[in-house]
């Protein structure tokens, strides 16, 4: 099981035990504007969720979206991680946390540990896909030393997206 830490966070593979913590973090206005409304309206479906995604990818992969939560305390206050998406030819960076728990840095501090576990799989780049109007993520993703390349809309879907890239200077696996 994977297990990544900073001095204030610990990030760790999700189960279906995060459920009643996704069913709240999928719930919420900004990461249905942003990342998108992922019909979770129970346990169930959140369970669901977990299931045919981040865990689905654990098992494919080897890493996923993790559960990140304060060090001290194990309280989950968002996710970060790796998703390897069919229509993109990098992995990418996704990070989202409740609202109690933005512009502490956090983001920051995991999305960090994450970039430091891509490179240690050999990864030689990473990338991220934004909303233009999602400002906040483009400043962080800036701060982590992405850099804007484009514009795309990935398979199925009319929104427009922004596209970020960081070269990590490792080689695949």
């Amino acid at each position: 099981m994977t297990r990544l830490s900073t001095d204030r966070l610990t990030l760790s593979e999700l189960d279906e035990d995060d459920a009643p913590f996704i069913l709240q973090l999928l719930n919420d206005p900004d990461w249905i504007r942003y990342i998108g409304d992922r019909k979770a309206r129970t346990l169930e479906d959140a369970r669901i969720y977990l299931r045919n995604g981040p865990i689905a990818m654990y098992a494919r992969e080897g890493f996923g979206l993790y559960r990140t939560a304060l060090a001290r305390d194990d309280t989950p206050i968002g996710l970060c991680g790796l998703i390897r998406r069919p229509t993109l030819a990098d992995v990418d960076i996704g990070f989202a946390f409740l609202p109690g728990y933005r512009s502490s840095g956090y983001a920051f501090e995991s999305a960090s540990a994450v970039l430091a576990q891509a490179r240690t799989l050999g990864m030689p780049r990473v990338v991220a896909i934004v909303s233009p109007d999602n400002v906040r993520s483009a400043a962080l993703l800036t701060r982590l030393d992405f850099r804007r390349e484009r514009s795309i809309r990935l398979a199925d879907d009319d929104e427009l997206l922004d596209l970020y890239a960081r070269d990590l200077g490792g080689s695949a696996p």
